[in-house]
């Protein structure tokens, strides 16, 4: 059980890093390439932020947790 909620807990990390890196340097590259996608979901830099923080806190809870 604790192996999966790492995988899952390095995934978010993963993911919520890149999110931040695509949102915060590379916005043309998004908008660009994912045209529809980015009229549904324009880059905003607040969400990114706090997804960041979110998974952090997660990440500190289920550390601590075990």
């Amino acid at each position: 059980m604790l192996l999966f909620r790492e995988i899952i807990f390095w995934l978010l990390v993963v993911d919520s890093v890149s999110c931040n890196l695509i949102i915060w340097f590379e916005s043309a590259w998004y908008v660009r390439h994912f045209r529809i996608v980015s009229r549904l979901f324009p880059p905003a830099k607040g969400w990114p932020v706090w997804y960041l923080i979110l998974v952090a806190w997660i990440g500190y809870l289920t550390y601590y947790a075990v």
